[in-house]
């Protein structure tokens, strides 16, 4: 009896997880362009390429929350990381209340027949990043701007498009 109660449970997480089940496409520019996108004490190529990989895995976190099929495509035209990189000895990031997380990305979300749910132009940033409680997430390098990102599908693209998300990011 109690395989049979588990199992079944097991089936309706399965269901209920594939009515959200969207994805995200993200496209980089140069990072080298963009405001700030500099490591602190680590090397250049590695530190793009964790931070893209890192950007993308949150963005398609997100994208879980969107309708079954659906696709999130974003392009980013500019990121300022949270906090400023210092330069001496050792280069290093510094948090401070005036270096607010910042990023810009033109966006277009489809569902799963192509057709166009939302899409826009968004520039977004957080005045008091700071004054926020850290959540047991906050051990992230990126979990000032994770969260910037999170507020915006959270405040602006799940209204938008009528969706209550699963899963939040805190």
């Amino acid at each position: 009896m109690k395989v049979r109660t588990v199992l079944m449970a097991l089936v309706a997480m399965v269901a209920s997880a594939a009515t959200y089940a969207g994805e995200a496409k993200i496209k980089w520019q140069d990072l080298n362009d963009y405001a700030d996108a500099r490591p602190g004490n680590d090397v250049k190529k590695p530190f793009h390429e964790r931070l893209m990989k890192k950007f993308d895995k949150h963005f398609n976190f997100e994208a879980q929350n969107l309708p079954e099929g659906s696709v999130f495509n974003a392009e980013i035209t500019d990121l300022d990381l949270a906090g400023e990189v210092r330069y001496g000895m050792n280069e290093f990031r510094v948090m401070k209340p005036i270096y607010i997380p910042r990023i810009e990305f033109s966006y277009q979300l489809v569902d799963k027949d192509g057709k166009v749910l939302s899409s826009g132009d968004v520039n977004i940033k957080d005045m008091a990043f700071m004054d926020h409680i850290r959540s047991i997430r906050g051990d992230d390098e990126f979990y000032y701007d994770f969260r910037l990102i999170s507020s915006w599908f959270t405040d602006t693209l799940y209204p938008e498009v009528g969706i209550e998300p699963k899963k939040v990011y805190r």
